[in-house]
């Protein structure tokens, strides 16, 4: 892939604290991997460099609401975060209480999420950006190309890309940008997660070759 500041875009999911930091409630599962990857500092390499060639940057975040609580069945994770409200709003129309919450930005990344440059989308529900106008707000600016990263692995960015490329995108995965969870029942997600971005993305990338593109 040749990247292209006037038809590539950097899309970053989920960059918030619940999956990235520390104090994030999904520590457990992703911190390992996450350290593995060096995912947080290889995320604040991909918005910087994609500021400085002046590429769009979009992020499609997860927000969960107290209405969603009232969902009748899920998927294993699904069910996992309701539990353990991750990515937890206390209402979809106020930000109290949001700063420094699990569904907060990690503090790193704010001064480039709040440029008044970078595109937020809204949020996607389950993984996919099925139910948010990722795709819309993308087709409105003619982007084409998409460099993929953020969280979860397996989850948000695969359904991602896999919508992604099904509506026409051409899509490079960052796989050092990303990080999965590891459950002692249900597996290594990140690795799931590798295998099936070299059988459907149009590139595979390091952060390393990913900046380098972007110069």
């Amino acid at each position: 892939m040749v990247f292209n500041k006037n038809d590539t875009a950097l899309v970053v999911i989920d960059p918030q604290n619940d999956v990235l930091s520390e104090k994030g409630v999904s520590w457990g599962l992703v911190g390992e991997s996450i350290r593995e990857n060096n995912t947080v500092e290889n995320l604040e390499r991909l918005f910087m460099a994609a500021k400085e060639g002046d590429y769009g940057v979009f992020i499609s975040p997860h927000y969960l609401y107290p209405a969603d609580q009232a969902w009748g069945f899920g998927g294993a994770v699904e069910k996992m975060m309701l539990e353990s409200k991750e990515f937890f709003r206390a209402d979809p129309l106020s930000l109290e209480g949001f700063t420094g919450s699990g569904a907060d930005w990690l503090d790193r990344y704010k001064p480039y999420i709040e440029d008044g440059k970078t595109v937020v989308v809204s949020t996607h529900k389950v993984w996919g950006p099925q139910t948010n106008d990722l795709v819309l707000q993308l087709r409105k600016r003619q982007v084409d190309k998409i460099i993929l990263c953020g969280m979860l692995a397996n989850l948000c960015v695969e359904s991602h890309l896999r919508e992604l490329i099904e509506q026409g995108f051409e899509v490079a995965v960052v796989k050092d940008a990303t990080a999965g969870p590891r459950h002692p029942e249900l597996g290594d997600g990140y690795k799931a997660a590798v295998v099936n971005y070299n059988f459907v993305a149009n590139a595979v990338m390091t952060t390393n070759e990913a900046v380098g593109a972007m110069r």
